[in-house]
């Protein structure tokens, strides 16, 4: 697929200069601080300088006192509580690290995890009858519930108080909870806006520990369970979701929890991990167990007090992992191969594909795969307790959900953001469904929109690459959405006369331009050009720079994007 070149900043206003004198880095280094809003020297020390001392207050944010003192309250008067979150990674760890923070104050609590099939997502009526059965009477409910306005009411008249820490935007009425803490509240005072479902329960259970003179250590040991919601959910790597991930991931390759230590084990990696490392590593084996099987079992990893059981329940997750790739291999063939012997399908500038005997539980990763392959919105739809069940993917800059919107007279129901939604409907609507969809898609996406950028950051000279750029590059990390591993272009490259295939696909080099030394550099899924590149023609390349280790040799590699002659 070719690929638009984007390149945002060339370094050299009078602001990137004076940065960079201030700072004692090269000009790129400084634009880039620019491009994220960073431009006075103390403004560069905070971002440079994590401190868990840069942790907001957590009682700024709305309702927190109110929950606090509910808490306390059915601690004091030894009430059931239960803990309720979604089955998703960002749920599964919410979960995890408030029942372990609470169970060692309180025995009379249990988790609830609702079933992906059964009960869908958010707060399900059947939760709330188990909870008011077996004489709960506080359900802390974590990555879920802003909206739940109709399921907090019912609750309400069943005798079971309600707690939401939620993260996703609330509808026109909030529930009549004891407390929502939510920051995007439009009430809320909160500084930071984009914590995850974990991190707002990270909150709660700083502020109950600074209300109740507990230590932060007590708090602080559940920092890698934060860094991977916050990893998993892509929620925004600034201001204090970059502090917690900084710390978090400092513990994941120190000192991880014993549960978060299985998973690495299974996951064939025992340190050193960075954001995209739990992204892909970790993270979908945690999603798996709620795509397949009981997201609980994630549950009972992540809290796991002795190595046996976790162990088991890692090795378990792993299967379901494998199982999981399985379905999701088979059905993106299937649906691959729906699209290429379909004219019309093919044509078109939105995918909609369905077939009834598609697992329900993997149709979004399926969704994303094709989004990958033919660069346009993506709907992958299946057949679920008698409706069908769509998955959608948008690309970048195209809103989703507004499309989704102009369909909503063919729908059941939907919900999710700009890039990723889910949705239901009658299965007599899908024909008309797939034909309005086009309709939107084609009047409202740009022709840009639909051929895939790769965004640049700054132009580059490869002899600028040395060990001290390298150093200042890596203290930008963690890298994620608002806050991306930079990526550069350098022009007229050439290989040093070594160029081969890695696996079939992924073309391995070293490069130079005039003046540089040799870098090694990886390609992934760029193995077509290797006749080219080795032809002795100049080329520009665009990359990311990271260090490999290879048998405790470290060195600095790029990992090229792109390749244009």
């Amino acid at each position: 697929m070719n690929k638009r070149w984007s390149v945002r900043m060339k370094p050299g206003n009078a602001d990137v200069i004076k940065l960079a004198s201030e700072l004692n880095i090269d000009t790129v280094l400084s634009a880039l601080l620019i491009q994220r809003g960073i431009t006075t020297f103390d403004k560069a020390k905070y971002f440079f300088r994590p401190d868990l001392r840069h942790l907001h207050d957590p009682f700024l944010m709305a309702d927190m006192e109110k929950a606090v003192e509910r808490i306390e309250k059915a601690v004091a008067s030894k009430e059931k509580i239960l803990v309720y979150g979604d089955y998703d990674v960002d749920g599964t760890t919410a979960v995890s690290l408030v029942y372990s923070f609470f169970k060692k104050l309180h025995d009379d609590i249990e988790y609830y995890i609702p079933d992906r099939y059964l009960e869908g997502y958010g707060i399900s009526t059947k939760g709330i009858d188990y909870a008011a059965d077996n004489g709960f009477t506080l359900i802390i409910a974590l990555d879920c519930g802003i909206k739940s306005v109709d399921k907090i009411a019912y609750a309400n008249t069943r005798g079971v108080d309600f707690i939401i820490c939620d993260h996703h935007l609330a509808g026109k009425d909030l529930p009549e909870a004891v407390a929502v803490l939510d920051p995007k509240r439009s009430d809320c005072a909160y500084p930071y806006k984009e914590l995850s479902g974990c991190g707002i329960g990270f909150k709660l259970i700083q502020a109950y520990a600074e209300k109740n003179n507990i230590p932060f250590e007590e708090v602080a040991c559940y920092l890698d369970l934060v860094a991977i919601s916050v990893a998993c959910d892509i929620v925004h790597i600034t201001d204090e979701n970059r502090t917690l991930a900084h710390f978090g991931l400092q513990k994941i390759n120190s000192d991880p929890c014993i549960g978060v230590k299985s998973l690495m084990g299974v996951a064939g990696r025992s340190g050193n991990y960075a954001i995209a490392d739990i992204v892909f590593g970790l993270g979908p084996r945690i999603n798996a167990a709620g795509r397949i099987d009981d997201a609980k079992h994630a549950v009972e990893l992540l809290i796991a007090c002795d190595e046996a059981k976790a162990t088991e329940k890692g090795m378990l997750i792993n299967v379901k992992n494998t199982e999981r790739k399985g379905h999701d291999q088979n059905i993106t063939d299937e649906a691959l191969s729906i699209i290429e012997n379909d004219e019309v399908l093919i044509n078109r500038k939105s995918t909609v594909v369905f077939n009834e005997n598609w697992h329900k539980g993997v149709i979004g990763i399926v969704a994303s795969r094709l989004t990958e392959k033919y660069y346009r919105p993506t709907i992958v739809l299946t057949q679920s307790n008698g409706h069908i069940a769509g998955s959608a993917r948008s690309v970048l800059g195209y809103d989703l959900y507004e499309a989704l919107y102009e369909c909503k007279d063919l729908l059941i129901q939907f919900g999710g953001h700009k890039y990723a939604a889910g949705l239901t409907m009658e299965p007599e609507n899908i024909g008309a469904f797939t034909d309005k969809f086009e309709q939107v898609v084609c009047a409202t996406i740009k022709p840009e929109q639909l051929v895939q950028e790769i965004q640049i950051d700054a132009e580059l000279e490869l002899k600028q690459i040395d060990a001290k750029f390298f150093r200042v590059l890596n203290q930008f990390a963690p890298f994620g959405p608002e806050n991306m591993a930079p990526v550069f272009l350098s022009k007229g490259v050439r290989t040093n006369g070594y160029a081969g295939l890695v696996g079939e696909a992924h073309l391995k080099m070293a490069v130079i331009q005039d003046g540089s030394p040799s870098f090694d550099s990886i390609g992934f899924g760029l193995g077509n050009y290797l006749t080219e590149v080795s032809n002795g023609k100049p080329f520009d390349i665009c990359y990311t720079i990271e260090e490999n280790v290879w048998r405790d040799r470290r060195s600095i590699q790029l990992n090229i994007k792109g390749i244009r002659f």
